[in-house]
């Protein structure tokens, strides 16, 4: 299993004005990889982004990078 954690953790980190805030925790749920975003409450909407555009494309990502492992991943945004 990758350590996507490390890649939604890069991604978000740049999207965030306050980097040092974020956690993103990786653990796996019903044979699912289950990625767990969390950033301060001030930078939720950038990370969901309009109409939740910004959230979907980091889930597509991810899905992209887990295609080669054939692993199964879940994105979420914790508040």
């Amino acid at each position: 299993m990758a350590d996507y954690a490390e890649l939604i953790r890069t991604i978000v980190s740049r999207l965030v004005t306050k980097p040092d805030d974020v956690d993103v925790r990786q653990e796996i749920e019903d044979g699912k990889v289950k990625v767990s975003i969390k950033v301060n409450p001030e930078d939720m909407g950038r990370v969901i982004g309009k109409s939740g555009a910004t959230i979907k494309s980091i889930r597509v990502i991810a899905k992209a990078a887990a295609i080669k492992s054939k692993d199964k991943i879940d994105v979420v945004v914790e508040e």
